[in-house]
């Protein structure tokens, strides 16, 4: 993998993190927290979106996209799964 490669998946992981925790839980959870968050929704977002037929394009704004779609979904799971106790009941 190339330097710059990771420079980018670490860019759009830590941008793909914040946006999800602006749009889910209303405040980010940390540049770490940001970062892990979004590089796990971006193989969420790559798994789940061509399967529902979308296709956002090519680019880093397609990926920032793509990969805050799949960590809103992450996070959504996991408020789910803990019972929306963590981040406090906005439902």
């Amino acid at each position: 993998m190339a330097g710059q490669s990771l420079l980018v998946i670490i860019v759009v992981g830590i941008i793909a993190g914040w946006l999800a925790g602006e749009l889910v839980a209303g405040g980010g959870f940390g540049l770490i927290g940001d970062l892990v968050i979004g590089v796990i929704g971006a193989f969420i977002g790559g798994w789940v979106l061509p399967r529902a037929g979308l296709h956002l394009g090519v680019g880093i704004v397609a990926s920032i996209i793509d990969a805050t779609i799949g960590a809103v979904l992450l996070l959504l799971a996991i408020r789910i799964i803990r019972g929306g106790n963590r981040w406090g009941r906005r439902w």
